[in-house]
């Protein structure tokens, strides 16, 4: 059996649309038809087929490539090959099945989107409160199974109403996104930041000690203190207000941030633009 030919009377798979059963029939995939490349551009006719691999050493193998479609793309498509054997057990060719793989890819990428679209905010591309929720229970989890603590930080951006109100929504939203890009550079990676509603943002710290907590807030807190946006000639710039805490053996993640919350309305309190933890009452 030829490697990579497709015997007669063969169906065309809907992968192969632009080439007729009689253009195709007795050739090899390296005549300048399918031509096989990987996701690198590796031509596999002349390095690399998964057929002649599967002849040299008997192995089934299963790999995604591209094939060259008539019209001049390319079009994904799943190979499997096995060997055939005779009946002293000897290689005397392989089968090679295409399947078109482009259905896949699309629901990869759809179900990709839906991840996107579930779990991020729209307009700052942080978390969204839903994704916050859902990492807070899983470090719970953690604590409760492994003692792993956690820190959590309630940052609330200072007077974003009266900002609001006087230069307008659409540079209210300028701003942010500003602060969501501060705060997630001023994160270690393992930490995730997640937008809780409206200017309220919260940051949980994984494994983190209160001296990090500290650490990580205050440098929220100053970042976002020296950013700014510029509209016309006006450059404009906000504070923000942090509650800072660490976990307890006995907490949910309502607690945990709830106690965060009522720390972040102490540093309110206490005259906004600071951070305010357990050390501080």
């Amino acid at each position: 059996m030829s490697t990579g030919a497709l015997p007669t009377g063969t169906p065309l798979p809907s992968a192969f649309q632009g080439y007729s059963s009689e253009r195709v029939t007795g050739s090899c995939c390296a005549d300048n038809l399918l031509r096989h490349i990987d996701s690198n551009g590796r031509e596999l006719c002349r390095d690399g087929c998964p057929l002649a691999a599967t002849i040299m050493d008997g192995k089934a193998r299963e790999s995604s490539v591209f094939l060259h479609h008539a019209l001049g793309h390319r079009v994904p498509v799943s190979v499997r090959t096995s060997p055939v054997r005779d009946d002293a057990g000897a290689i005397i060719g392989a089968v090679e099945i295409f399947c078109d793989n482009s259905n896949s890819l699309q629901i990869l990428h759809e179900f990709e989107q839906l991840k996107r679209d579930a779990y991020l905010d729209p307009l700052t591309t942080v978390g969204n409160r839903r994704y916050g929720e859902m990492t807070l229970e899983s470090r719970i989890f953690e604590l409760k199974t492994h003692d792993i603590p956690v820190g959590v930080l309630f940052i609330d951006i200072d007077h974003f109403k009266h900002f609001n109100d006087q230069y307008g929504h659409k540079t209210g939203d300028d701003v942010l996104v500003m602060v969501a890009k501060s705060i997630s550079y001023s994160l270690r990676k393992m930490d995730v930041v997640a937008r809780w509603g409206g200017e309220e943002f919260i940051v949980i710290l994984p494994g983190a000690s209160t001296v990090v907590v500290k650490s990580v807030a205050e440098r929220i807190r100053v970042l976002i203190e020296h950013s700014f946006i510029m509209v016309g000639d006006d450059k404009l710039s906000v504070t923000v207000s942090i509650g800072a805490t660490m976990s307890r053996s006995d907490d949910t993640g309502a607690s945990i941030v709830s106690r965060a919350d009522t720390r972040m309305y102490l540093s309110k309190s206490r005259g906004r633009n600071r951070v305010t933890d357990e050390s501080d009452g």
